[in-house]
């Protein structure tokens, strides 16, 4: 399951920076919606599945209640997925 963990949160990492690169670079700067549309649904999904995975492995990472809004807060804060695997996972 940490592994499983490990893969979504680089996933939803990079998502995240596409999105927030490419997406709105097109879409502002450019004109152009569509990497807005082509990168927020599977950003969406992989940032939902981040959350559902980080709750259910705080067991088994012996994670407390602060470990645990880290983890969470990791997922809306650029870079901040790269930050969790690295204090909390390895």
């Amino acid at each position: 399951m940490k592994k499983i963990f490990r893969i979504v949160g680089f996933l939803e990492g990079i998502s995240y920076l596409l999105l927030m690169s490419l997406g709105l670079y097109y879409k502002y700067v450019l004109n152009d919606p569509s990497f807005v549309k082509l990168f927020g649904m599977p950003h969406g999904i992989l940032f939902m599945l981040y959350l559902i995975l980080a709750y259910l492995i705080k067991d088994e990472m012996q994670w407390k209640i602060k470990d645990l809004t880290i983890v969470f807060l990791g997922s809306i804060i650029p870079f901040g997925t790269f930050y969790v695997d690295k204090k909390y996972l390895q």
